[in-house]
């Protein structure tokens, strides 16, 4: 027991002095570790829109301390590309991972993709025509009378390449099935294409109008035989 306690003083800061020592190690040792960084493109020319990108994240190597890693946050950084001076078509552009905001101590040895492609293509405008969907049939003796759609056109805007693929605007289908009265609803309005967007709302009012079958004409009387003459009897004995 005496040994153990003999100089406990000094040897209590040895043990203090080792475990301060191993923490400024582990603390300052270098790690590496990966973010994926959100690219987020600023400057888009309201006459253009971008219909194609090679890459939505950039893939980030950082070297450092753990302490310094331990203060990244991820969620906060992203990657912003200045596009203000793109033209139609394909554009190509170097990633710069020296812009992003690393803590100190923290330093980037790689990034992936090295660069980013980006389709441009011109904007247009367009209105089209809403073409009202319809699905199942009346009640037996009923039919659709007509359909009338609320407005009847619809603005969109986008890609021109996209925009002159398109020549109506189909609802989503309304069902009709069983049904002996019209009815009133409203129907979103569905473009199937990527690169296009309404201007203004994207809904419409249908209105269906369903009426009973008319009766069917009478079918004609059949028309009378035609008389025929009586042939004449002719009398006499054969002698």
């Amino acid at each position: 027991m005496a040994r153990l306690t003999h100089n406990l003083g000094y040897k209590v800061l040895a043990l203090a002095i080792a475990l301060f020592l191993w923490g400024v190690a582990h603390g300052s040792s270098s790690i590496e570790r990966g973010v994926d960084v959100p690219v987020v493109l600023r400057g888009v020319p309201a006459e253009l829109v971008i219909t194609g990108q090679s890459a939505d994240v950039v893939n980030v190597r950082v070297v450092g301390s753990r302490a310094a890693l331990r203060n990244l946050a991820p969620e906060e950084l992203e990657y912003v590309l200045d596009v203000s001076s793109a033209k139609p078509g394909v554009a190509d552009f170097e990633v710069d991972a020296s812009t992003l905001d690393f803590p100190r101590g923290a330093s980037v040895v790689a990034r992936s993709p090295a660069r980013i492609e980006v389709k441009f293509e011109s904007r247009g405008t367009k209105a089209l025509r809403v073409k009202p969907e319809l699905t199942g049939e009346p009640a037996p003796g009923y039919e659709v009378v007509s359909v009338e759609a609320e407005p009847p056109r619809l603005r969109v805007s986008g890609a021109r390449g996209e925009l002159a693929r398109l020549t109506e605007a189909p609802t989503e289908p309304v069902d009709v099935t069983g049904l002996t009265e019209g009815l009133e609803r409203v129907a979103r309005v569905q473009l199937g294409a990527n690169h296009v967007w309404f201007d203004d709302a994207s809904e419409v009012q249908l209105r269906v109008r369903i009426a009973a079958k008319p009766a069917p004409p009478p079918e004609p009387a059949p028309a009378p035989e035609p008389l025929r003459p009586e042939r004449s009897k002719r009398t006499g004995r054969r002698g």
